[in-house]
């Protein structure tokens, strides 16, 4: 009788774990699911569905994570099936759907720009899951800039470009949209920026931790500042911020090599 108890005790155990493990999953699933149908989307030359596609992989992504570490559901699964999620939803989705838009006509030398971003988010990705399995990533930082904020410029630049073609929306920030046909034009050489900070030594926020806390008064203003230009201005808002989160990782590895320069550790 104490025997069947026992094993029913522990087939619960099993099934709690098992449960644990599957939910997060199912967030990262979805998050492969939209970044798949943004390529598809994308063949069909059908760019603002398929950048907004890819908006939602970034919901799914946040939440995976977040329902994993609510249900104690971490595991060397979870990790590795959510970074080839990742891979195709900020990796391959955003490049193949800007080779589509701008990188065709290039011809040939659009290829190896589109296929460099791509090979270096996998690299950035592989990286950041040894660091993990091994327990040297930090809380704080990142190093090098996160496949998802490299995307995030792709993706949004799209959509705020899309509001030039009469696309998306009207409400747009004047100083933003006066740039789009320049970014535009540069859009090869940020594709190789982008993907060389992938795999840079740069340290980016990684906004985990106690580095932002929601509930302090600094911490609501920023996330009620951030969250009212989103809704006012949208497209525009989102390509200023995932820009602005690019260039902090350059400026932060910028002052800590004048730093290491100027004040070098006594040996």
């Amino acid at each position: 009788m104490e025997e069947n108890h026992e094993k029913k005790r522990i087939d619960m155990v099993k099934l709690k774990k098992t449960g644990a493990i599957v939910l997060p999953s199912i967030f990262t699933i979805a998050n492969m699911a939209f970044g798949f149908f943004a390529i598809l989307l994308a063949s069909d030359g059908r760019f603002v569905q398929s950048s907004w596609f890819i908006m939602l992989s970034y919901v799914m992504d946040m939440l995976d994570g977040r329902v994993a570490r609510l249900v104690h559901g971490e595991s060397s699964f979870g990790v590795e099936i959510d970074s080839l999620s990742d891979w195709i939803s900020f990796g391959i989705a955003p490049a193949y759907m800007i080779y589509k838009l701008v990188l065709k006509d290039y011809g040939v030398w659009g290829y190896p720009v589109a296929f460099l971003y791509v090979l270096c988010g996998a690299l950035r990705l592989a990286r950041y899951n040894v660091k993990s399995h091994f327990g040297g990533s930090s809380k704080d930082y990142f190093q090098g800039l996160p496949i998802p904020g490299a995307a995030g410029i792709l993706v949004t630049f799209v959509l705020a470009y899309s509001m030039l073609e009469g696309e998306g929306g009207t409400r747009s920030i004047r100083v933003v949209m006066d740039q789009m046909p320049y970014v535009y034009a540069g859009i090869p050489f940020i594709m190789i920026a982008l993907s060389l900070l992938m795999v840079s030594t740069a340290p980016y926020a990684a906004f985990k931790g106690n580095m932002i806390k929601p509930t302090s008064v600094k911490g609501l203003l920023l996330i009620t500042a951030i969250l009212s230009m989103i809704l006012a201005y949208p497209q525009d808002a989102l390509f200023l911020f995932f820009s602005l989160y690019a260039l902090s990782g350059v400026i932060a590895g910028i002052y800590k090599a004048l730093r290491n320069i100027l004040h070098p550790k006594e040996t």
